[in-house]
């Protein structure tokens, strides 16, 4: 960061596609000090509300990527990683729930709680996408052993496959798990449009999914919850989805069927979905 504030902008050596310019260190400070100060927010607000709204940390850069020793895939700090431990630490929230529906694995959240059993991480991503990490068998390893689940979604899954997902596996590992605050790596990279991969959410699909972890964080956590804005290179789907999101958390109506173009989908592989599933199912016993 010294190097970038004499240069101007720099590359991240060994990060992969990670720049640094003269203003980068203090736009990560902000990125991380917004999660610590949302979930400062979240848990006072639970204490005089049985229904708190959901905050959202609306930053740059994204942070899912960044791994415990330095920056990777724009990221330079572990923003939710950050939040998380935080949330131990200074509220007493042992127990945290990690959602990352990013189209790429959240590796560096992966990595720094691959050992800790009270922090689960949950990834839905493509499969074969950056950074190649987030195999179905990743686990977890010693005391944290069971505490991470990967579910590496073929190209082309869309809105069905991560309804079933949500419901058949996101539910139930926060269910058994019991959080006492969910974050959410909130990546809008999945979308139809967007050009860094290719599965088929559409904008209803980010609807549909913070509403129903909204409701999630109500009935387990006291409706504790922070999501964190990650992926997203389609300026016009990422508006959208994230003004989705929002209007999923007030409770107004979607837009989704003023937005988006059914006539841009093709069939989701449904039958390779439902196999995947029933590994994760397996393998983490549900």
């Amino acid at each position: 960061m010294d190097q970038a504030s004499e240069k101007g902008l720099i590359f991240i050596d060994g990060s992969g596609p990670t720049y640094a310019t003269a203003t980068t260190f203090q736009e990560t400070l902000l990125a991380a000090g917004a999660g610590i100060s949302l979930v400062d927010s979240v848990v006072a607000a639970s204490r005089v509300s049985k229904d708190p709204p959901v905050a959202f940390a609306l930053i740059r850069p994204p942070g899912h990527h960044a791994v415990p020793k330095g920056a990777m895939g724009f990221c330079v700090f572990g923003n939710i990683a950050i939040a998380a431990r935080y949330a131990q630490r200074m509220h007493g929230l042992k127990r945290v729930f990690i959602i990352d529906f990013d189209v790429h694995h959240g590796n560096g959240t992966n990595d720094a709680f691959y050992e800790d059993p009270d922090i689960f991480f949950l990834s839905t991503h493509q499969a074969g996408s950056y950074p190649g990490t987030g195999k179905i068998d990743q686990v977890g390893s010693g005391n944290g052993e069971g505490s991470t689940l990967n579910l590496p979604l073929p190209g082309g899954s869309g809105d069905t496959a991560m309804r079933t997902v949500f419901d058949e596996v996101i539910v139930p590992c926060a269910q058994r798990f019991k959080p006492d605050i969910i974050l959410v790596s909130a990546g809008y990279d999945a979308h139809l449009l967007d050009p860094l991969a290719s599965l088929q959410f559409t904008t209803g699909t980010y609807y549909m999914l913070a509403s129903s972890i909204k409701q999630l964080a109500k009935d387990l956590c006291g409706g504790r919850c922070v999501f964190f804005l990650e992926g997203g290179y389609n300026l016009s789907s990422l508006s959208n989805s994230v003004a989705e999101s929002f209007r999923a958390f007030l409770g107004d109506r979607s837009l989704a069927s003023e937005l988006d173009d059914p006539s841009y989908l093709h069939e989701e592989p449904l039958k390779k979905v439902k196999q995947i599933i029933e590994k994760v199912k397996h393998i983490h016993s549900f």
